[in-house]
């Protein structure tokens, strides 16, 4: 398992690990400095404006780096390693998909934390204030918060595992098929309604409203937690059925 997770990583590429390490020192050493007083405004605002830059960098090097870990499941000559190589397609899939997700998430919350950490201390936050912000993350106010990211984590995830579970769609079942390609976004649109509607499932949890033809669904804090477990259920079940699919058949 701990070669699949190298495999990934490699073909995710070096570049966004680096870019991560670089975007996390500066940010760190920008923050740090800007709390205790030591950056005059001028530096701040080209510390914030380089934060900027930072996140466009780190989203295109996910995005190029993401394609790159897909693409070595279902092309040639990568997928041929995980085709011969004697390991269940589950745990190449596990490997790809924790690496797509963690790389993407944390990456992109250091660029965006060290940006809004430094924007605060722009508008005169500063060391006392820092702290203070700090001894709060246990409040609920911060688990709260937690929980919202937790939603769009999984949230992630899910699109992940719809775009993955496609595309393994269009390379077994509907390979050569006449109308594959649309079959493909026919389901792929299916699979978005269906996940659409799931918070419905939350009723117990939530108020629900139906208002324009449209419905509300309102949640509490328990309404949050039990999103999130929804996702992460929706997300493992288009796991379990990608990793069947690529056990079947895959076409390379």
């Amino acid at each position: 398992m701990k070669a699949q997770f190298k495999y990934a990583l490699i073909a995710g590429g070096t570049a966004r690990v680096g870019a991560v390490i670089v975007i996390f020192v500066f940010n760190l050493v920008s923050v740090i400095l800007g709390a205790l007083g030591l950056l005059p405004f001028a530096a701040l605002v080209t510390a914030i404006s380089l934060g900027g830059v930072g996140i466009a960098v780190m989203m295109f090097l996910n995005i190029f780096g993401d394609i790159a870990i897909i693409r070595r499941l279902f092309k040639a000559p990568g997928a041929y390693l995980y085709a011969l190589t004697p390991v269940p397609r589950w745990k190449t899939l596990l490997a790809s998909v924790v690496t797509i997700a963690v790389m993407d998430i944390v990456s992109m919350t250091v660029a965006i934390t060290g940006i809004v950490w430094m924007s605060m201390i722009l508008a005169g936050n500063y060391v006392g204030d820092i702290i203070g912000q700090a001894v709060s993350l246990l409040s609920p106010e911060f688990m709260l918060g937690f929980w919202i990211f937790a939603m769009a984590a999984v949230g992630y995830l899910l699109l992940m595992m719809v775009i993955i579970f496609c595309i393994t769609l269009r390379k077994s079942v509907f390979y050569q098929k006449h109308g594959g390609v649309m079959l493909t976004l026919l389901v792929a649109a299916g699979i978005l309604f269906i996940i659409n509607l799931s918070p419905l499932l939350l009723w117990p949890f939530a108020a629900v409203s139906f208002r324009w033809m449209q419905f509300t669904v309102s949640l509490n804090s328990i309404g949050v937690v039990m999103y999130v477990l929804l996702g992460f259920a929706q997300a493992a079940t288009l796991f379990v059925l990608t990793s069947r699919l690529m056990e079947r058949k895959l076409n390379i």
